[in-house]
Parts: C-alpha cells; sequence; structure tokens
C-alpha cells in the first residue's frame, strides 16, 4: 500500500516521515511511503521571530494544502506545530507516543555561558531564572544551521528540543538539560488527513497515542 506523505523538506522533518512510517509497518508491513517534500512559508521566512507567533499555520499551511487539494494522502507535522484550530476539512488521526520531551542547552565545552540563542519566550525564560547574566538572542533555521552559530562561536548556547538531537543523531553533543513545562505536543508527531478518509483513519490508529 502506497501512501503519499506531505512533509516539510529539513532533515528533521524527512528523519519523522521515517519514523512515523517505521512505526506504522509494525502493524502493517505492506505500507510504503511516497514523501512529498513540501517548502512551507515557515522555511522560506528567516526573519519572523516565533516569538511572537501562537498557534498558527507557520509550518504547516503548505502542507495542509497540498493535502485538502488531494496532492498528498496524509500530512506528518511536529505536533507542536499545529495550528489551533485545523484547518477546515482536515482532522488528527494519529498522534505518535513521541520521544523526550524535554529541552536542552546544547553548549561549547569549557566555554563560559554569555549568550543563548533561542526563538522560544518560555525558554528564554527559564535560562534568564538559571543564569540572570546570561544574554539571550533571536535564532532562526534548521537544527544543524543553528548549532553551526554555536560552532562558530556567534553564540555560546543553543536550546534544542532533545527529541531534535536524539532524531538526528546529536546526543554526543554537551548539553544541559533544562527544567521546566515544554511546547505542548513536543517531542510528538502528528499524522494530519483529510475528514472523511476512513482508511487513513483505520490505518493510523495503531499508532494513536491517544
Amino acid at each position: 500500500m502506497k501512501i503519499v506523505v506531505g512533509g516539510r523538506g529539513s532533515p528533521l522533518s524527512k528523519v519523522q516521515v521515517e519514523e512515523v512510517e517505521a512505526e506504522i509497518k509494525k502493524f502493517n508491513p505492506q505500507v510504503v511511503f511516497a514523501p512529498l517534500w513540501i517548502t512551507t512559508y515557515g522555511d522560506k521566512d528567516r526573519t519572523t521571530s516565533l516569538k511572537s507567533l501562537d498557534k498558527t499555520d507557520f509550518f504547516t499551511r503548505e502542507i495542509d494544502e497540498a493535502l485538502k487539494k488531494g496532492e498528498c494522502r496524509i500530512g506528518i507535522h511536529s505536533a507542536k506545530d499545529l495550528p489551533d484550530p485545523l484547518p477546515k476539512g482536515l482532522v488528527v488521526v494519529a498522534f505518535t507516543k513521541g520521544l523526550d520531551s524535554s529541552d536542552s542547552l546544547v553548549v561549547r565545552e569549557g566555554k563560559t555561558l554569555k549568550k543563548v540563542a533561542t526563538s522560544s519566550a518560555r525558554r528564554e525564560k527559564t535560562v534568564k531564572e538559571l543564569w540572570p547574566d546570561v544574554e539571550c538572542v533571536d535564532i532562526r533555521g534548521n537544527i544543524d544551521e543553528r548549532l553551526r552559530q554555536l560552532d562558530e562561536g556567534i553564540v555560546d548556547g543553543v536550546i534544542v528540543a532533545e527529541c531534535a538531537l536524539i532524531r538526528l543523531k546529536l546526543t554526543h553533543r554537551t548539553r544541559i538539560p533544562l527544567p521546566g513545562e515544554t511546547a505542548p505536543g513536543q517531542g510528538q508527531l502528528a499524522v494530519v488527513a483529510r475528514v472523511g478518509d476512513a482508511e487513513m483513519a483505520e490505518l493510523f490508529s495503531a499508532i494513536d497515542s491517544r
């Protein structure tokens, strides 16, 4: 059974799609994903601060539009990126169990922590509570691009979801676990289908953590 799957073309998104495919194959080995990689508005816009965004479709809009047009059968998103409400005509058919939902501060070993990069007001508050004198700066880009700023000495620390480090096999990086709440759905993946697609709803119910 071949399923065309809409997803972002970032390295992390590609691993996420592979993760969902591996999970569903445990229940239905005949399923094969045919990825449709889509560049979203959030991928193109590298200047808008994510601190100012609520539950919008910043990273999901183009994938959801392709799904509604029938260009793909399902879309796969990071659960924390889902807009609220979902676009009319679409429904989440599965929330995966997911991976570690915590945040980590990736640092350069042996360097004084003076400047930390994060795109989250919540994460910035946590840093300020732990290190009041640290300067927090905004950051955009995929995980590799963010960590590159750390490696090049532009910043002394970058906050990254632990699940992203696990998925991208970057757990060898020196990091400090951060306490406190994280974004709702962090670590989980959401499988979205068209309302009324009973076949997809039944298929993905096998991996639905709800």
